[in-house]
């Protein structure tokens, strides 16, 4: 394992619909599908990363949800040597080490792009719970698989009646 400090620190994000659906969107670079994620800068903690990366990536402001879960620990993937961002590699950075948040919107909300300073997304849907699995890259399954696992209990409780 590598030491820490080659893991950017960053949020992911689980967003729920009052249907139960997660929100899952589409990366322009690579046409893969993801959930909202991004880095904690030095002066936040990993919830006000959540809020400002939340309203940056799909243009939701907190006020709009709830949060009905988070992870207890965070969760590691080191990206590929030939898919890490030359910034990052400067900085000898391997991988992410994230805090997952799930949220709950409190009314339908319209999702936008125009807020990514990254330009990261030109598409997204809302899918079933364990969807995203299929359609996740390779190197970020397990975290997601692990990440879904922890915090269905959250998601169970929210959406009792959601097949």
């Amino acid at each position: 394992m590598k030491k820490d400090n080659a893991y950017r620190l960053n949020v992911g994000l689980i967003i729920v619909n009052d249907s139960g659906k997660v929100l899952l969107c589409k990366r322009k670079d690579n046409h893969k599908w993801q959930f909202p994620q991004g880095g904690i800068n030095k002066d936040e903690t990993a919830i006000s990363a959540a809020k400002r990366e939340m309203f940056e990536e799909v243009g939701i402001k907190f006020q709009s949800t709830i949060i009905i879960g988070e992870t207890e620990d965070w969760y590691k993937y080191e990206v590929p040597k030939t898919k890490i961002k030359p910034h990052f590699k400067k900085r000898g950075i391997v991988g992410q080490k994230q805090k997952w948040f799930m949220l709950k919107l409190k009314h339908p909300i319209n999702i936008s792009f125009e807020n990514n300073p990254d330009d990261e997304f030109n598409d997204y849907a809302w899918v079933s719970y364990w969807h995203p699995l299929s359609k996740i890259v390779s190197f970020k399954k397990d975290v997601y698989q692990n990440v879904l696992i922890e915090l269905l209990s959250k998601y169970n409780k929210e959406f009792k009646n959601v097949g």
